[in-house]
């Protein structure tokens, strides 16, 4: 499932994407900040299952690598 979100979240993201382990590790982190953010705005059983789950850690994900991408370090530029 974290494979997949992370995927799922590079397509939605555009650029670059992280590789295969990179969209795993996002997908996974995703996945628990997802599920935190959901909690925070939504009962958890209105979106259940696995279908539900995937989206939910795609819109963590899609978050993380967001985040990633304010922080992320350019080579060349000052």
């Amino acid at each position: 499932m974290g494979l997949v979100a992370g995927w799922l979240a590079s397509q939605i993201m555009w650029g670059h994407g992280y590789g295969l382990l990179g969209d795993l590790a996002l997908g996974l982190v995703g996945a628990v900040l997802g599920g935190w953010l959901y909690g925070l705005v939504a009962s958890p059983a209105e979106l259940s299952g696995l279908v539900g789950s995937i989206i939910v850690a795609t819109i963590g994900a899609v978050v993380l690598i967001a985040l990633a991408r304010m922080f992320e370090v350019r080579s060349g530029r000052v």
